[in-house]
């Protein structure tokens, strides 16, 4: 009790000296965490504004920056988790008009598979970009089949990249426990690592032309990879970015990230430690980026000029469009990663958008990596139980 209202004097002392009313949201058995609308989005902007009286220039800011990396590691509990050989699992291959899907599975913890596809360009180069594609918490069917994420994938396949897009647990082929596993968080970053490590193992990948993007918890799940693994080049969070909306589910904000004895943060800040690496938002007016253009990216822009490359950073709002993943989304997507990647659309352009006729939606059964005919390793641990078990590190 005594450490708990320390750690609350801590942070109203820090709302104070930042002048910002301790209105916010606090779960009040979990007083530590940060979860969903904790701000006002008034009082997200404030915060932003007092983080002036902590730093001002490039040099407190990388002290603040290691500050907040380093709340994340030991909030997630992330700081010894190990780092085993992977073992990789092949079950399907399907091949389309300029690319080719793989199913695919990764031994990332003992006993604990992650499963996604894995998109490739049908004629692959000496070097290629590779990119990371988490999912949010979309639904019928789950994300990694659904169209709005098969188009983007198989597009930026034929664009000369290799795609590889992975399964929040508890969705598709990841029901080794459920999404509200109470250390969702942790195990979907380190999920995330691996995910990574395997990318890397692949043949012909460029290790300076690697990028993640993912869309609203994806975009969590991007930036939180960015913030932690310099492997990471080039980052697109999409419609996910927030002054004050900090995640609603326990893979978000379940574990204490942001509120940390000896300092309180939000997801800008978090999104921030990508700096100078490039970085796109994408954001829209229906859901809470719809202030980007006004709260936080000129926040993030001021921070990347502190490096000499305010450019660096981009904004691409939609103020008309909602809270998914459809073509608005996926366009500057593809033209910021062209960009930044070196991918090549020369040839996919018409009426100078990319044109993703050609990439296919195939269906939930040729995309399942486990069936009858690929059962799920008999190794595999199963039940929330078990798999909290294989986070005690």
């Amino acid at each position: 009790m005594l450490r708990q209202f320390i750690r609350i004097l801590l942070v109203s002392s820090f709302f104070a000296t930042l002048g910002l009313a301790v209105a916010a949201q606090p779960n009040p058995t979990r007083p530590d965490l940060c979860q969903g609308k904790y701000f006002t989005e008034e009082e997200g902007a404030n915060f932003l504004r007092g983080l002036s009286a902590i730093y001002n220039d490039r040099a407190s800011w990388e002290k603040r920056a290691t500050l907040i990396r380093q709340g994340i590691l030991d909030g997630a509990e992330l700081n010894h988790m190990p780092h085993p050989a992977l073992k990789v699992i092949y079950t399907g291959t399907h091949k389309e008009k300029g690319y080719i899907v793989k199913n695919v599975a990764i031994e990332t913890l003992p006993g604990f598979y992650l499963t996604g596809n894995l998109y490739m360009p049908a004629k692959r180069s000496s070097s290629m970009a590779g990119i990371l594609c988490p999912h949010g918490h979309f639904a019928n069917p789950d994300p990694r089949f659904q169209e709005q994420m098969q188009k983007e994938y198989a597009t930026l396949a034929r664009m000369g990249a290799v795609a590889f897009i992975y399964d929040m647990v508890g969705y598709a082929d990841s029901k080794q426990c459920t999404h509200k596993l109470p250390k969702a968080l942790k195990l979907q970053t380190y999920n995330s690592i691996r995910a990574l490590d395997f990318l890397l193992s692949l043949p012909h990948i460029d290790t300076n032309r690697i990028a993640v993007t993912g869309t609203s918890g994806g975009g969590t799940q991007s930036f939180i990879l960015t913030a932690l693994d310099n492997r990471i080049k080039v980052s697109a969070p999409v419609v996910m970015v927030s002054a004050h909306f900090f995640g609603g589910c326990t893979c978000e904000s379940g574990m204490p990230i942001h509120h940390r004895p000896t300092h309180q943060t939000n997801n800008v800040e978090i999104a921030s430690l990508a700096a100078p690496r490039p970085m796109l938002l994408v954001s829209d007016g229906a859901d809470w980026t719809k202030n980007v253009p006004v709260v936080e990216y000129p926040y993030i822009r001021k921070l990347y000029s502190w490096y000499g490359v305010p450019e660096n950073v981009e904004n691409v709002h939609l103020p008309n469009d909602k809270h998914d993943n459809g073509p608005h989304k996926r366009q500057p997507v593809y033209a910021f990663l062209a960009k930044r990647l070196g991918l090549d659309d020369s040839k996919m352009m018409k009426d100078g958008l990319v044109d993703e006729t050609d990439s296919k939606t195939l269906s939930v059964e040729d995309l399942t990596v486990f069936n009858d005919a690929h059962p799920r390793p008999a190794d595999a641990v199963m039940g929330d139980d078990a798999v909290m078990k294989l986070l005690e590190w």
